[in-house]
């Protein structure tokens, strides 16, 4: 083989290889950098904003542990590039492998990354009834979030079911860092989990408290979601990281508590009052949270919400 036929066979390879990638191999725009919370504790800050388009459905926060042997991740975003981009953003602050995905709940905006861990064969853990809901119900989620954002961003992505479950508080070692994964009933969701690093104090709290941002009511159980809020706040904790929306500090992270008491009244006040539901959602209005993040749809949604769970007692 000449010298001129080999450059052209290696020139070819490369372009077939780079076909067979496809586009979930390509480098992901708006990746955010991993910013340190604390010694080997790292978190990816997302726009908060709702999924679209131009922000390639960055918008969740999620982060890695690194301990003396492992890495364990918590959460994985929006699609499985975004789960790829995740792993090459770790390998630049660790060579230490990732040896555990904790999921936290089972919004779409923090569980479709998974499939690039599971093609590692990482394993993945999340609360029982987390994981049932993801088997469940997270193929609707993929099909709307494929809708919004299109095939290319998410190709490669697919419903990936935690392969490990708990189903209450547990204390786990990973790569050699101790975690508590705190179960406190339901709340947000059936199957909540917050994971505390014992070490440095910082709780990756997930969809229990968000920051700037109105939380998204879907399979929430109020009562109990105030009384997780609760228990988070008598934890001795360094940092908190939200859902969304910058780390939080000390009693800061009770303005979520806050949103849900202010609204849960005001959508019973309404009703008292004989007001129907197209009424209550146009009326009902929290003045202290309009400037978040998602006020203006997420709002009147949650209106209704709770409306409707009222008209059923």
């Amino acid at each position: 083989m000449t010298l001129r036929c080999a450059k052209l066979l290696i020139a070819a390879l490369v372009i077939a290889c780079g076909a067979l990638a496809g586009p979930a191999m390509a480098a992901l725009a708006g990746m955010p950098a991993p910013t340190r919370i604390a010694s080997g504790v790292y978190a990816f800050i997302g726009t908060g904003d709702a999924v679209a388009p131009e922000n390639h459905g960055i918008v969740a926060n999620n982060g890695f542990i690194v301990g003396k042997s492992g890495v364990t991740v918590i959460d994985t975003g929006p699609s499985y590039r975004y789960g790829r981009a995740m792993i090459e953003a770790i390998r630049k602050v660790t060579p230490l492998p990732v040896t555990l995905v904790i999921i936290t709940h089972q919004a779409p905006e923090f569980v479709f990354g998974a499939a690039a861990f599971r093609d590692r064969n990482v394993p993945i853990l999340a609360h029982v009834r987390a994981a049932q809901l993801i088997r469940d119900r997270c193929s609707i989620c993929l099909a709307n979030l494929r809708k919004t954002l299109g095939e290319d961003e998410m190709a490669g992505s697919r419903v990936t079911v935690p392969d490990r479950t708990i189903d209450g508080t547990t204390e786990i070692e990973n790569g050699g860092r101790k975690l508590q994964l705190l179960h406190f009933g339901p709340a947000s969701t059936p199957g909540d989990l917050a994971v505390l690093d014992t070490e440095t104090g910082v709780l990756f709290a997930g969809s229990l408290v968000s920051n700037g941002r109105i939380p998204e009511l879907r399979n929430e159980q109020i009562p109990g979601w105030l009384a997780a809020l609760e228990s988070v706040r008598a934890l001795d904790l360094n940092t908190v990281v939200p859902a969304f929306g910058p780390p939080l500090r000390g009693d800061a992270i009770l303005q979520t508590g806050l949103y849900l008491r202010e609204l849960d009244a005001s959508v019973k006040q309404a009703c008292k009052r004989g007001m129907s539901l197209t009424q209550a959602m146009h009326a009902v209005q929290l003045p202290a949270f309009s400037g978040y993040k998602l006020y203006t749809t997420a709002q009147p949604q949650n209106v209704q919400r709770i409306y409707l769970q009222l008209e059923k007692q």
